[in-house]
């Protein structure tokens, strides 16, 4: 049996965007802690990611955009040393610290190490504890927490660089991921499937596009209205695809303790989700599959939901 692979960087943590600020450094602490307690973190292989390079990164991002944030990383560096302020706002969720650039290249990299990984056989699955997170993150713009799109980029890198036919990308945050939308919309050898809260953040108007499966759920909605929507309206659609790999959006936000979001979620509806997605993978994609963390802000809740998810992949 091939292990499941953890894929985490010690820069991930750096990334800082001030005190309060509910996507923060001890996220990653408290899965860590989990891990470890639990004993889960035995039985994964630990893997440290390489950066992401310019070329790659231009799968899911055009060339003005990253140069524009290294230029204000650089930028920012030359403030500090004049006394000037140690963070850059990008949006009025976002903001950059002089960490933040690496720890995004460190985060996209980690996502297409695992991609490697899964795809070379040495690992059967993987999980990316990373940070920032990059659902949100556009073609050319950051917003939402977010800097670079992990999973839209693997899913390019594993069609375009492995030559892949078809994969699938599933969404499970209580926000939409707008980001991975618009940078794969219309490229039908990817099929994205989402649930999320509605109407709730980002508020603007979804794609449309025969490749893209939305399924908007209202607030107050519990772990079997989710469960129920997944089967009806994903797996029809996801069995028709026949993915060669599946990425996940990991996000545990929609969980009932998470107070960025109004959904009813637990860890058991999180091992469901899972053990279908797994069950897919197994029928089509010879069980690749590679998770990347996105939301999940109540640290205690976070911990035990990434528990529950990364068990089901490592089949313990």
């Amino acid at each position: 049996m091939k292990p499941t692979g953890y894929f985490t960087h010690p820069i991930c943590r750096k990334h800082d965007m001030g005190a309060g600020h509910p996507e923060c450094p001890d996220r990653l602490g408290a899965i860590e802690d989990r891990l470890l307690i639990t004993g889960l973190a035995d039985a994964l292989e630990r893997r440290e990611p390489s950066p992401a390079s310019q070329s790659e990164l231009e799968l899911a991002h055009s060339r003005s955009y990253i140069a524009s944030l290294r230029g204000m990383t650089d930028e920012l560096c030359e403030e500090i040393k004049a006394g000037g302020p140690d963070r850059l706002q990008l949006d009025p969720d976002t903001s950059i610290n002089v960490h933040t650039y690496q720890a995004a290249l460190m985060g996209a990299g980690a996502a297409l190490n695992a991609t490697d990984a899964v795809l070379a056989g040495e690992l059967q699955n993987a999980f990316c504890a990373v940070r920032p997170p990059g659902h949100h993150a556009c073609r050319d713009r950051a917003m939402g927490f977010c800097i670079f799109n992990h999973v839209a980029l693997a899913a390019k890198y594993a069609l375009d660089r492995h030559g892949l036919q078809r994969v699938a990308v599933i969404d499970f945050d209580v926000h939409h991921g707008n980001g991975t939308e618009e940078i794969v919309a219309g490229d039908p050898r990817i099929l994205m499937c989402s649930y999320y809260q509605h109407p709730f953040y980002p508020e603007w108007p979804h794609a449309e596009a025969d490749n893209l499966v939305n399924v908007p759920v209202p607030a107050y909605s519990k772990g079997m209205d989710v469960r129920e929507l997944i089967d009806s309206v994903w797996m029809p659609r996801l069995e028709a695809h026949r993915p060669e790999m599946i990425f996940i959006s990991a996000g545990f936000d929609a969980h009932r303790e998470d107070d960025m979001g109004q959904l009813g979620l637990v860890e058991q509806d999180y091992v469901w989700i899972t053990q279908r997605l797994k069950a897919v993978a197994d029928r089509h994609a010879q069980g690749r599959i590679v998770s990347v963390l996105e939301g999940g802000y109540n640290l205690s809740a976070l911990a035990r939901s990434v528990e529950a998810h990364v068990r089901v992949l490592a089949d313990l």
